[in-house]
């Protein structure tokens, strides 16, 4: 799919997407929070599942001040294990504590220029993006990572600092476009 990709500073695209508790989630949803990070995410993704219990870690670590959103666009009619239903299992499996919501049209991950799982997306109070692309330096082996560049950015702007390294590179699965 081709889309062009948020630049730093963009507003976050609006969207209306349904949970895997069957609500209907937008930007408006999270405005209770400082900061929002919005995570393009899937089930079968192994870089995703290796990353879910340092986003649920981060999550809990800043709940007060940070809305996690997982928006999963795979197509499941060929990902049959990116589908609601399996949504709905993974979540409950390990534990989310933060909203999975449902892309099935993928026009979210166009809008946002979403390319792979897990990909990120951290905006500040005003919506606008500060941070974009991966969780940490080594998404295999928790132990050795050395750069935590999601925490870095979540700490340096609720210390009232700007994000010192905005962009990295997203790594994982391709999202999965429908044809």
């Amino acid at each position: 799919m081709n889309s062009k990709k948020l630049s730093i500073g963009d507003l976050a695209p609006p969207f209306e997407l349904k949970g895997i508790d069957s609500k209907l989630y937008n930007l408006s949803s999270f405005m209770h929070s400082e900061l929002l990070l919005v995570i393009f995410s899937c089930n079968h993704c192994p870089y995703v599942q290796a990353y879910e219990k340092r986003i649920i870690d981060l999550q809990n670590d800043f709940r007060d001040k940070l809305a996690v959103v997982a928006i999963n666009s795979n197509d499941a009619s060929r990902y049959p294990e990116d589908s609601f239903d399996e949504m709905v299992k993974r979540a409950a499996l390990v534990g989310f504590n933060f909203p999975y919501l449902y892309d099935e049209t993928q026009q979210t991950a166009t809008a946002y220029g979403a390319s792979h799982t897990p990909e990120l997306f951290l905006f500040d109070m005003a919506r606008k993006l500060v941070y974009t692309g991966k969780i940490d330096d080594n998404w295999q082996e928790p132990s050795k990572v050395s750069s935590t560049y999601l925490r870095n950015a979540v700490a340096e702007l609720l210390a009232g600092n700007p994000v010192s390294v905005p962009e990295t590179y997203a790594i994982g699965c391709t999202i999965k476009w429908k044809y």
